[in-house]
């Protein structure tokens, strides 16, 4: 690893946090409802409700401590991050009440969903240029091979070990394995570190970057993290209440962990061809596409009960995935530009943390208040439809602000 070019480096970097930050996402603490609600006696719901207020706090939380990314070099962030994700994953192990559950996730989903993605993240956007959309979705590979490898795995391991000796093991391997990543990929990335500047000889213009108080009052800001969110919120609810989907469509309990393979290879091939698309026709240009297959996966849960269909859903939330999670990533650099795009993606971070706590508690609502999961489909068709109306009547003003040198 000490051998590789800088490049690399960053990016191996960028593919490991991403990978250790499903620690604290909805579809791997979604593995852990069931036993949860068994040992403290609550229902869908309330866990629900635990779990959005929870991811709430964590997201106003990451508005602030994100933008320090802007304010440290990367490497003492980035060890800030690793002790804070070690505590959390520690102090899961030990819950024992609603109130610890709060905890928990409150600090799961801030070190793990909010803090390791926006480091990751942050750091690629700010570093690559030319290859940004590249090297997001290579680093958004190791989001889907934990997507591949870890629903399976925590499944089999419950065979073995309780819930709270597999996050105890989750906490050694983050404080034995994450600090000598950092020590031997980015010890040397200074905040003012770029990928080769060649940009800045060839044009006779640059991006303007907007602060992130400028950027709040930009229409085009909420139009944009309105598509951004569906997502987030959608796929969170689907995640978290696997098993009441399953009970629902009388599935075999190990169906949608296996289907998670078809998401995460769809996701995988999706990323693979994004970086590419986004490197040669803009982000700006493939955004209104994102959702699309969203929108097909909501039909298929709506109309199909057959155990196939697991497959084919999660394979189409797969593939909006990937595409979310590059242009996620560069659609605000390349509108914003990058010297402030730390603050403002702790702000889009922070959207997406709430939007994931907004999805949890309304889909723990329905649920009890007795809508079926084909009911719960049609309000998210409709969510994902009114928010694509609104990117494409903007869609041509999605320009940068560009700026003489």
């Amino acid at each position: 690893m000490i051998n590789l070019s800088l490049n690399k480096k960053v990016i191996i970097f960028g593919f490991i946090f991403t990978f250790f930050s499903s620690f604290g996402q909805s579809f791997f603490l979604g593995l852990f409802n069931a036993p949860i609600r068994n040992e403290l006696g609550i229902t869908h719901g309330q866990f629900g409700n635990i779990y959005a207020l929870a991811t709430i706090f964590s997201s106003l939380l990451l508005i602030w401590v994100g933008k320090k990314i802007d304010e440290y070099q990367i490497i003492y962030y980035s060890f800030f991050v690793i002790i804070l994700l070690f505590f959390s994953a520690l102090f899961f192990s030990f819950i024992n009440s609603i109130y610890f559950l709060a905890a928990g996730i409150f600090l799961m989903r801030f070190s793990g969903q909010g803090l390791m993605s926006h480091a990751s993240t942050t750091t690629i956007s700010r570093f690559f240029d030319r290859s940004r959309g590249k090297a997001l979705s290579t680093v958004w590979f190791g989001l889907s091979a934990a997507e591949f490898i870890l629903p399976v795995l925590i499944t089999y391991l419950f065979i073995i070990y309780s819930w709270r000796t597999v996050w105890q093991g989750i906490a050694i391997l983050i404080i034995i394995f994450l600090p000598f990543l950092v020590l031997n990929t980015i010890k040397s990335i200074k905040l003012e570190s770029r990928e080769k500047k060649l940009n800045s000889n060839k044009k006779n213009f640059k991006i303007k970057s907007w602060r992130r108080r400028e950027v709040i009052k930009d229409y085009r800001f909420y139009v944009i993290s309105l598509n951004m969110l569906a997502m987030p919120w959608i796929a969170t609810g689907i995640f978290v209440y696997q098993s009441f989907i399953s009970d629902s469509k009388m599935w075999d309990i190990y169906i949608i962990p296996k289907a998670f393979m078809v998401y995460s290879v769809a996701t995988i091939i999706t990323l693979f061809f994004s970086g590419y698309l986004v490197d040669k026709f803009t982000s700006r240009k493939l955004i209104p596409l994102m959702n699309f297959p969203l929108l097909l996966a909501m039909f298929v849960l709506f109309y199909y009960d057959n155990e196939i269909s697991a497959f084919i859903f999660l394979g189409l939330v797969g593939v909006s995935n990937g595409l979310a999670n590059v242009l996620g990533s560069s659609t605000w650099a390349e509108i914003y530009g990058v010297k402030f795009i730390g603050s403002i993606k702790a702000l889009t971070t922070a959207f997406m943390v709430f939007s994931t706590a907004f999805g949890t508690a309304i889909f723990g609502m329905l649920i009890d208040k007795g809508f079926s999961i084909e009911n719960i489909s049609l309000i998210a068709v409709i969510y994902i439809v009114v928010s694509l109306a609104l990117l494409l009547i903007i869609r041509k003003n999605l320009e940068p602000t560009k700026l003489r040198n």
